[in-house]
């Protein structure tokens, strides 16, 4: 699973080849103990949680990145390698 991003303690990743369960694009966020699995582009919760100000983050964080987060979803999807995202600063 190829980490794309860390930023505040969060950690963005994606899943080779996994667009069977969730059926559409999405990233999964670890931050500590929690989980979550955010829909692209929009953000929504497929998925577990993260606390409020945390998810917040990583929603302004998908904003910004809507463009290469699709685009990484693309290569993972195909079991290619995808690209590192600039982190929240």
């Amino acid at each position: 699973m190829p980490v794309i991003s860390m930023f505040y303690g969060i950690i963005v990743h994606l899943y080779f080849k996994d667009d069977r369960r969730h059926k559409k694009p999405h990233i999964h966020v670890t931050y500590q103990t929690s989980e979550a699995v955010l829909a692209l582009p929009d953000g929504d919760i497929l998925e577990g949680s993260l606390p409020g100000n945390k998810m917040k983050l990583v929603q302004a964080w998908m904003e910004i990145h809507r463009d290469e987060l699709l685009a990484d979803w693309d290569l993972a999807v195909s079991g290619q390698q995808p690209y590192k995202i600039e982190p929240l600063r």
